[in-house]
Parts: structure tokens; C-alpha cells; sequence
């Protein structure tokens, strides 16, 4: 009997909803996100119409539609461009140096300030990390500049107080520390709010798992280990991934400023710069479009190969 009831009332699937079914059901959220969708089509899309003067001898007068066609001619010109090498060389080194040292910055603070037990230190030390963030580039690149000035700079003052040098240096002025001065700087401003997306990821990670942790004898620092670190390890890869894709975007504001130099155009001089001394000191537009394009097309590349190795561990952007 009970076999053929069931064969009589069937039990009937709820029917899969359709991807409008689903848009009109979250309209209220779809609605905050149309204002960024727009932002990014009107400043992001819209001008990529442009990259075709990359295979253009742009003429500002003539207009994309009037201007020749020449092919790969820039491409070609950037490539046997003798600061090509020296150019790629800086990128590099100073994106390498930037993930090597700021990337894992974040999560050292992250992990230290969940051990901290005094709610108003925390919250000092929180705030105090999280301002320079909201400093634009030409604030902390002042402040920069006048603690490394060699008229009393602090800097100065303190080695020679320790009389660890004789007489102030130009530390700007000296290639040999402008990568390191460039690293700590950009460190320090972005230390604090970078933290802030690994506070909330450890947040919320399950505290029984500590429990357990601290139950098998492990110490707190064992559970940094065991428990925290491998809980928020999705959020550290989905980041990795996309540093490792704005690896060929070295700086530009903090570059320009702290390396105004000539002396240090030698190793300060990155795809950004140069960009901008073509296109913009140089009115060379086509010919650094095509420089621009080459790093875009590059990253694209480096963001896919992140997110295929990521994959293999499970996480990934897609």
C-alpha cells in the first residue's frame, strides 16, 4: 500500500531556479551593487577602447580613427629600448622586495594583536597601525624626506648622537638604501589596514578548535601553528593570488616621490615611471600605451598561473 501511494502522489523536486528568478529575489542587494558596476564599466571598460593607440602612431589632432596603423612598431621599440632591462630589473626587485616584506607583514601584526589580552592596548595599538593607511602618498613621503633629511633630520641626529657616523647623510640621494627606504615606508603605511581583513578572518575562527588545541597540551604559540594559521590559509591564498598578479605594479606615487633623485633613477625608474615620462613628460601616448599594455597582459598571466598552482590546495579566485 505504501509503495503504491508513492506511486500515486510522486514526490515532486522543488523546480531550480533561474538566474533572473534569483536577480529579482535579491533586488535589494542587487541594487547596491549597480553603482559599483557602473563606476567600474564607465572608468575601467570604457576607456580600454583606447589600448588601440598602442598600435597607432597616435596624433592628438587626428583622433584614434585618424591616426596610422603601424602594428607592433612600439612593441618592438620597447623591447630594444636600452632602459628596457633596467626598467623590468627595478619592477621586479621592488615588487619582490614588497611581497617578500609586506605581505607576510599584515599577518605577523594580525597574529600578535590576537594574543593581546588588553582590550585598550589592542584597540591603541589597532588605531595607531590603521592611520598612516588614510595618509595620501605626499604626507608620508614628506615625513619621510624630513626624517631623512640631512638638515635635522632625526635620523641623522640619532646615529650621530650614537656616533655611529661623523656626518649626515643624503640618504635619498644614496642608491644603495632607496629600495630598502622605499619598503619599510610603504610597510608602514599599510601594515595596520592590511591586518584588518586577518583580524576578522581569525575572528572567526572556532573556538573549540583551541579548546582541543590547548587540551592536547599545545601552547599558544603551538596553536598559532595548528589552529589559527591553517584556519584563515583561504584568505592568505585568495591575497597571494592577487599580489602575486600586481607583481609587475611596483608603485607609483611613493616612487615619484621618494625617488625624485636623478642620481636614483637608476633603481627607481619602474614600468609606472616610465609609463608616466613617456606618455606624459614625453608625449609619447602610443608608445606608452604599448608599454602599459605589455604589464597588463603580463599580469593577466601572472594572476591565472597564481590561481591554477592555488588551486591544487583547494582555494582559488575561480
Amino acid at each position: 500500500m505504501a509503495q503504491l501511494q508513492t506511486e500515486l502522489n510522486p514526490v515532486q523536486r522543488p523546480k531550480k531556479k533561474t538566474v533572473l528568478t534569483r536577480f529579482f529575489g535579491q533586488w535589494d542587494l542587487q541594487l547596491m551593487v549597480i553603482p559599483a558596476l557602473l563606476l567600474i564599466f564607465v572608468f575601467s571598460y570604457i576607456p580600454m577602447y583606447g589600448v588601440i593607440t598602442a598600435f597607432q602612431d597616435y596624433n592628438i589632432f587626428k583622433g584614434i580613427t585618424g591616426s596610422p596603423f603601424v602594428g607592433w612598431k612600439h612593441f618592438e621599440r620597447f623591447f630594444n629600448d636600452p632602459n628596457f632591462m633596467r626598467v623590468m630589473r627595478n619592477t621586479l626587485v621592488i615588487s619582490g622586495l614588497k611581497l617578500a616584506v609586506g605581505f607576510p607583514a599584515p599577518i605577523l601584526l594580525a597574529l600578535l594583536l590576537n594574543e593581546v589580552r588588553n582590550r585598550f592596548f589592542k584597540r591603541i595599538v589597532q588605531t595607531v597601525s590603521y592611520l598612516p593607511h588614510f595618509l595620501s602618498w605626499v604626507i608620508v613621503s614628506g615625513l619621510a624626506i624630513s626624517i631623512l633629511s640631512t638638515e635635522n633630520g632625526s635620523l641623522n641626529m640619532l646615529l650621530q648622537s650614537l656616533n655611529l657616523i661623523d656626518e649626515p647623510l643624503s640618504w635619498l640621494s644614496m642608491p644603495e638604501y632607496f629600495w630598502t627606504i622605499l619598503v619599510t615606508t610603504g610597510v608602514w603605511k599599510e601594515i595596520g589596514f592590511g591586518s584588518i581583513v586577518y583580524l576578522a578572518a581569525i575572528a572567526g575562527v572556532d573556538p573549540s578548535l583551541y579548546e582541543a588545541a590547548s587540551m592536547d597540551g599545545a601552547s599558544r604559540f603551538k596553536q598559532i601553528f595548528l589552529v589559527t594559521l591553517p584556519s584563515i590559509m583561504p584568505v592568505v591564498v585568495i591575497f597571494f593570488i592577487l599580489a602575486v598578479g600586481n607583481l609587475l605594479s611596483a608603485g607609483f606615487e611613493d616612487i615619484l616621490l621618494l625617488g625624485k633623485d636623478p642620481i636614483l633613477r637608476n633603481v627607481s625608474d619602474v614600468l609606472d615611471t616610465y609609463v608616466y615620462r613617456m606618455g606624459i613628460e614625453s608625449q609619447r601616448f602610443s608608445y606608452a600605451t604599448a608599454v602599459g599594455l605589455f604589464k597588463a597582459i603580463i599580469s593577466v598571466g601572472l594572476l591565472t598561473l597564481a590561481n591554477l598552482f592555488a588551486r591544487r590546495s583547494g582555494n582559488s579566485l575561480w
